[in-house]
């Protein structure tokens, strides 16, 4: 488990300079007029100037937040995970923005991490990030069978400690059901006798229902595990809003419990600690956690056991805000199975 002492980023909250962010790394401020004139064409028109509706009488705050609604509408139009798509493509993205994320994204291509997969920035991307990169490795482990019967017991397990701290089965057993079924298609075919694939664990991610049931059992796992040790988590509990000290319960049930409530270094360690998964996080950040340089800090949070021996961690990128997953095994991007 990683040190409480590591010095994480103490809210997922947007970047003061909106060049990243859960809902599309795209937001930039509202500071040109052509800015302005997308926006203001999307007003309702009004032929007396000064009545709502003139977009001539908003300010530059009330033109960013309408800005802010309609980038987040678009991006909760994006599926709930992406194909993996080149890393070069979010670079594209910044090439007239920050030269300080430009210059890390290219760092991360210099040593070797070529594939990024997108998760929609709702508030629960870690956790549906974490998942997916959870399953991915053992659907691509060198002995499926024995990684799939190890990562099953280990989550197994998992269901006495969230009786022990007083969560009713009925809160998660279905939950639990669906995320160990699509685990189990990685070694028992189904009824059409097809194993599970590439195609099918993305399938699996975009459906909703089956996605959710993956988040949410991830959250409660998360919540059980710090609920049983509490005294390794209550010194670093704060509100995000008010930065005063919680209790565990409090918290649990207000930040982790609760859907669309991003994870930060508490949930990370309490997770990582409770799948046995060691996890790393690259923060491309311009502000607090990432140095100044062109390069990008991995922060490590490792658990006593690494559930798969000799697997490679788990390897989240972190914009202000939300989490993909960054991958190296990506030099077939252009023609994998799950790109559409």
């Amino acid at each position: 488990m990683v040190s409480m002492s590591t010095p994480t980023p103490t809210s997922t909250a947007p970047d003061p300079t909106p060049t990243g962010g859960a809902v599309g790394h795209a937001a930039q401020s509202l500071t040109g007029q052509e800015d302005k004139d997308k926006v203001a064409s999307m007003l309702p028109r009004s032929e007396t100037p000064g009545v709502p509706g003139d977009e001539n009488q908003l300010s530059e705050h009330d033109l960013y937040q309408l800005a802010q609604q309609l980038k987040d509408e678009e991006a909760n139009k994006r599926p709930l995970i992406s194909s993996a798509e080149p890393l070069s493509a979010l670079r594209e993205e910044y090439t007239n923005g920050t030269g300080n994320f430009l210059e890390k994204i290219e760092w991360l291509m210099s040593q070797g991490w070529r594939g990024l997969r997108r998760t929609r920035g709702d508030g629960d991307c870690f956790y549906r990030s974490l998942a997916y990169a959870y399953v991915e490795r053992l659907l691509f482990a060198d002995d499926q069978d024995l990684a799939v019967a190890s990562t099953k017991s280990i989550l197994e397990a998992k269901l006495k400690v969230l009786e022990q701290v007083g969560f009713e089965k009925l809160a998660y057993e279905d939950f639990y059901d669906a995320f160990v079924e699509v685990i189990d298609l990685i070694v028992k075919p189904n009824q059409h006798g097809r194993k599970l694939d590439a195609n099918g664990l993305l399938e699996f991610f975009q459906t909703p229902e089956l996605s959710n049931s993956a988040v949410f059992f991830l959250k409660l796992v998360t919540s059980a595990q710090m609920r049983s040790e509490p005294a390794l988590y209550e010194g670093f509990l704060m509100n995000p809003d008010t930065g005063d000290p919680m209790g565990v319960k409090e918290f649990c049930e207000r930040f982790v419990e609760a859907a669309g409530k991003e994870a930060d270094d508490p949930m990370i360690s309490a997770l990582t600690s409770a799948l046995s998964v060691p996890v790393n996080v690259a923060y491309l950040s311009n502000a607090g956690f990432s140095d100044s340089s062109h390069k990008v800090n991995f922060v490590e949070f490792q658990s006593e056991g690494t559930g798969l021996s000799g697997a490679e961690p788990i390897t989240l990128l972190y914009r202000p805000g939300h989490y993909d997953i960054l991958e190296k095994r990506a030099d077939d991007l252009e023609t994998r199975p799950d790109r559409k």
